[in-house]
Formats: C-alpha cells, sequence, structure tokens
C-alpha cells in the first residue's frame, strides 16, 4: 500500500483478522520525536478533496498569524484515499480568538472547549492546541503539601479524565489524541503532512496503536476502546496486541463512561456498514458482556443464537452499502428482537396478554441498559412497536392491511420481518405478500382477499332541513 503518492488510485483493504496474536509489530510506549514532515509532492491530499467551508477557515486563521492544521480522522482518511465525513481544524487561536474572527461561530462542549462554525450545509469545529496532562510551570502541591490541580484538567482516582482544557502546542496536542493514525495534520502553510508519531508508518501497516501505554489511555478515557474497535472494523486494520491485551482487561470498566456518549459510539459501531465485524470484536473481547449483561447471558445459553443475531447483523450492513441505512430503532430490534420475543412469548404462555407482555420485556430491557447506554424513549418505544407489528404481519390473512401499512413503524417492521424470514423459511410467504399489497394503491385488493369480512355499506349522511325563518307583515 503507497499513502504518499500524488494519483488517485484506490488502495487494496485487506481481510479483518480476528486473531490479534499472529500479528507482532513493535509495540513499545511511543514517545515525544522529531516530528516527520511529508512535502506536498510526496503525499496525495489535495485541497480540492477537502471541504470549501474548512479551507476558508484554515485560510483566515493562517492570514491573522494563527497556525491552522486540519487535524485527526480527515486527514487519516485523505492519505487512505477515503472521504472524510467532517473535517477537524486545529490552532493555537484560542476559542475567544476564533469567536471574534468568525460571525457564525458558537463556543460548545465542557470537557473540551471547542469552536463550532455553522455554515449553511456544514459544520466545521475548531479546537484550541491541548496537551495532556497539569502544565510543568503549576505546582502539583502546594505549600502545605496538598494537591493542587487547576480546574481545566481533573481526573479521578482511578485516573479518568473528568476535564481537559490545558492549552499547549501542535507537538503536545497530537500525542494527547487516541491513536497514532489519529494524530497527523495537514499544515495550510505549505501544504505539508506532519506526524509526531508513528501515525504514518501505522497507516502503512493497517494498525490500531494507542499513543504511549495502552492501558493508560483506555482508563483515562473508556470510550477509546470502543473507538478502537470501529477504526479496526471500518477501515479494515488491526488492533495491536498490547492494545487488545489491556482491551480486554478493562472491558468491564467501560461502564465507567458517559451513557449518552456510549450510546453515540454502539451507533456507530452498528449503523456504519461493519455491524458483523464490530459485535465479533466486542463479544470476544469482553465489552458486550459490559454493555449488554442480558444479551450476552441470552447467548451464551444457547450457541445458535449467535448465528441468528449474525444473520440479522449482516442484513444491517447490507442496508448501509445500499444506501438505506437503519434507523437507531431497527437496530435495536436486529440485536435485541430475538431475545425480547422470546421471554415475551414465556410470559404470553403464563397468561399475560400479548402486548402486555411485550411492552414489560421492552421497559425491562430500557432499564437494564440505560445504566451503561443511555437510549432516547421514543427509540425504546419504536422498537417496542416494531416487534408488536409482527403479530399483524405474521397472519396469513391480515385484517385491515391499509391501516397496517398507514402505521409509522411499518416500513422498520416489515424490514425486521425480512430479518427473520432468512432464518425462518415459514415467514418468506408473508413477507412476499405484504411487498405485492405494498406496491399496490391503498384503495386496491391484493391478489388474496386479507380477510373473509364483507364489505360494510356506506352509511348515508341524513340531510339536515333547514329552517324557515317565518317573515314579519308589513305595517
Amino acid at each position: 500500500m503507497h499513502l504518499f503518492l500524488k494519483d488517485t488510485e484506490c488502495i487494496a483493504s485487506t481481510g479483518f483478522p480476528l486473531v490479534f496474536r499472529s500479528f507482532q509489530p513493535d509495540h513499545s510506549p511511543v514517545k515525544s520525536v522529531e516530528p516527520r514532515i511529508i512535502p506536498r509532492k510526496e503525499h496525495r491530499i489535495s485541497r480540492k478533496q477537502v471541504s470549501p467551508n474548512a479551507l476558508h477557515t484554515l485560510y483566515r486563521l493562517h492570514a491573522r498569524g494563527f497556525i491552522a492544521y486540519l487535524v485527526g480522522g480527515c486527514v487519516r482518511d485523505l492519505l487512505l484515499g477515503r472521504t472524510p465525513k467532517d473535517f477537524d481544524i486545529g490552532t493555537n487561536a484560542t476559542p475567544v480568538q476564533i469567536k471574534r474572527l468568525f460571525r457564525n461561530c458558537f463556543l460548545i462542549g465542557r470537557r473540551f472547549r471547542l469552536a463550532s462554525l455553522q455554515f449553511e450545509d456544514e459544520i466545521v469545529e475548531v479546537s484550541t492546541f491541548r496537551r495532556a496532562g497539569v502544565p510543568a510551570d503549576i505546582p502539583e502541591t502546594d505549600e502545605t503539601g496538598h494537591h493542587k490541580r487547576p480546574p481545566w484538567h481533573l481526573k479521578d482516582e482511578d485516573g479518568m479524565v473528568l476535564a481537559d482544557n490545558v492549552f499547549g502546542t501542535p507537538e503536545e496536542d497530537a500525542l494527547r489524541r487516541d491513536f497514532t493514525i489519529n494524530a497527523l495534520a495537514y499544515n495550510i502553510a505549505d501544504f505539508s503532512v506532519i506526524d509526531y508519531s508513528t501515525g504514518l508508518s501505522d497507516l502503512e501497516q493497517r494498525l490500531i496503536r494507542p499513543i504511549g501505554d495502552p492501558r493508560v489511555r483506555f482508563t483515562e478515557d473508556p470510550v477509546r476502546m470502543l473507538r478502537a474497535v470501529r477504526f479496526a472494523t471500518s477501515h479494515d486494520f488491526v488492533i495491536e496486541p498490547a492494545a487488545w491485551e489491556s482491551l480486554r482487561e478493562l472491558a468491564s470498566t467501560i461502564s465507567r463512561a458517559s451513557p449518552a456518549r456510549l450510546y453515540e459510539e454502539v451507533q456507530k459501531l452498528f449503523l456504519l456498514g461493519s455491524a458483523r465485524t464490530a459485535f465479533s470484536l466486542l463479544e470476544e473481547s469482553g465489552l458486550l458482556a459490559a454493555l449488554f449483561p442480558s444479551l450476552g447471558d441470552w447467548i451464551s445459553e444457547n450457541s445458535n443464537r449467535l448465528a441468528l443475531l449474525d444473520a440479522n447483523l449482516r442484513r444491517l450492513d447490507q442496508l448501509h452499502q445500499n444506501s438505506t441505512p437503519a434507523s437507531p430503532a431497527l437496530f435495536l430490534a436486529a440485536v435485541f428482537g430475538p431475545s425480547l420475543e422470546e421471554e415475551a412469548l414465556t410470559l404470553h404462555r403464563d397468561g399475560i396478554p400479548r402486548r402486555q407482555a411485550l411492552d414489560a420485556t421492552c421497559a425491562a430491557l430500557m432499564k437494564e441498559i440505560s445504566r451503561t447506554v443511555t437510549v432516547p424513549r421514543r427509540v425504546g418505544t419504536r422498537l417496542c412497536d416494531i416487534l408488536a407489528l409482527q403479530t399483524s404481519l405474521h397472519r396469513i390473512r391480515p385484517r385491515r392491511p391499509v391501516s397496517t401499512v398507514n402505521k409509522p413503524e411499518f416500513g422498520e417492521a416489515l424490514e425486521y420481518l425480512r430479518f427473520t424470514a432468512e432464518t425462518r423459511r415459514e415467514y418468506q410467504t408473508r413477507l412476499e405478500w405484504w411487498h405485492a399489497f405494498r406496491l399496490q394503491a391503498p384503495s386496491v385488493t391484493p391478489s388474496e382477499p386479507p380477510t373473509d369480512e364483507a364489505p360494510k355499506k356506506k352509511r348515508r349522511k341524513r340531510r339536515r332541513k333547514r329552517r324557515r325563518v317565518p317573515q314579519t307583515p308589513a305595517t
């Protein structure tokens, strides 16, 4: 693979290996070294590939005398020949200075104070260069020997970062990032690529390597474990063996991260076209059991259930490849639907009405996973509606098919029926019937009559008699 070419030839991706111990690169901790600078003629990044809004921001910062770099994943993807989803900018301008330069700037964030530039069709985030840890010129203890930490850089007793707003240099900012492949920068001043660690060589080797001690970096921010899995699956990379062992050891600490951040990261894992491989890595590493304990227990009870989920996840990936990505509710149905339906069926056999049993199982699931992953209530409600509509879709002669099709969750429910039809062939006929009915106009009766009821006669509306106003005789 060649990263430093001006042409736009595609880079052949390798297969994703699930056995990590067969790969033995040097995994010594990454230290601060002299930055490696790749001039414009030796790399493949072109300004034509960069968003016009991002270029406008870079040029203005540079014209006002500030350092302006493209940083993070966009540089990584440009070097790999991929199209970045967004463009992040790093600068030595403070958030207040950035706000003075751009009228469309809004300062956001608590842990990281960011400048969000809101254009008509895009949002560009600009961050001030930061450093990891407390600056050397600020004492960690006062004259009495007690720890003295500034409020803008805090860690808890376990080492997880709670606040991190210490400004620093471009090198310090690069070395505080999570992985070497995300510590690359593109300098708008001379159009060069700057590598402060081993990011360029790791891109060549397709390697996910944390910057520094993996155990320390995963402890500082447990979400980095999920990010390592996501980059490995979405880019067909290999996780460094030392990082993989630390990840497995610290998998149970993922619950210490913010539930809202975990929900966003879980969506990226399963809704961007690599759900199958992501699920395998989560299950193998122990992260799945830490995030969703009941799901891990349900899988361990019967090995055939894993194949059922694998088929559902394969379908999720196909939807993304077909440019029709699944909704969060459909993703939850694909992963948790089979276990919820089994439990609801057990309660129904004990005498509880079907919908009531399903509502109870869904409520119990949302209560459990909300301890680690915050799922919005509307998404949980839509999940329950998708599963509840399966009863109508499974009927050979459904009642009121038009009203069923008009339900807001019908499209997702029909897609879930397609999931189950791949493993249960008896549902294939019903799936075909609904597709045939959906292609017709709602007023047209399908070839197979949906119900035995005779059509009811339309009741005529009685006309209301007009009241005659008596005329007053003329005097």
